[in-house]
């Protein structure tokens, strides 16, 4: 072998080596590209899905007058159709029955029925368990939670309850209470026209219907006081 062939050797390998590299690079831009890409169209994908849900009110509450109206409207005729004596259609206790309109009512779901003989009155005060939730959405299948006073499942031996005026809370919310019994836990519907109407707070749109599950733990009369959660003053009725 020549020394001209001895480089040529070398020549070619380097050549080749070079080549080699170079398809290396040019495989692993390739594969960068394409990664890239793919990353792209998920990020993209997911914030779409954001902007659409999470974050934007005006998807999530669409046509929501019409939506709860006609929610409202099911609940109150599968409460007529109703021959168990698990539902019951209360008239808003400031209106008059002779011209109550459908939605001069509420919609009550007796969970479990209490004891007690005796009712609230709208001068009186009352400690319940309590929590709000809307209509169910997309994102909220079972209704999004905006108040409540306990968590998770309710129990009553462990929950402390909250203490507040009849006369203090929204018409749909008062007259489920004058018509309660100590020990009653029922899930109420209200339509918006007895709950906030066509105002919007802070976390309930306009027209919101609101749904209820409410357990009436005791209530006390005017002029009596008020004694703390527990406490063995008298004053609070609880049969």
């Amino acid at each position: 072998m020549t020394i001209g062939d001895s480089v040529g050797q070398k020549n070619a390998l380097y050549i080749n080596k070079v080549g080699q590299g170079s398809r290396w690079k040019n495989c692993l831009s390739r594969l960068q590209a394409a990664c890239l890409t793919a990353l792209f169209l998920v990020s993209a994908s997911f914030f779409a899905a954001c902007s659409e849900s999470d974050g934007d009110d005006s998807y999530e509450y669409a046509d929501w007058q019409s939506k709860n109206e006609a929610y409202f409207s099911n609940i109150y005729n599968q409460a007529k159709a109703d021959k168990t004596g698990k539902w019951k259609i209360l008239t808003n206790w400031s209106v008059n029955d002779a011209v109550a309109k459908d939605v001069d009512h509420i919609v009550v779901e007796v969970l479990r029925s209490g004891t007690g003989s005796g009712c609230p009155l709208f001068t009186d005060s009352v400690r319940v368990h309590y929590r709000g939730q809307l209509i169910p959405t997309a994102q909220h299948p079972k209704g999004g939670i905006f108040d409540t006073s306990y968590s998770g499942e309710l129990d009553v031996a462990t929950a402390v309850p909250v203490k507040f005026a009849v006369s203090n809370v929204r018409d749909g919310f008062s007259t489920a209470l004058q018509n309660m019994h100590i020990g009653d836990y029922w899930r109420v519907y209200m339509p918006y026209q007895l709950g906030y109407g066509a105002a919007t707070q802070t976390t309930i749109p306009a027209y919101s219907m609101l749904i209820f599950n409410i357990y009436l733990d005791s209530y006390y009369h005017p002029g009596k006081v008020v004694p703390e959660w527990k406490a063995k003053e008298t004053g609070w009725v609880e049969e």
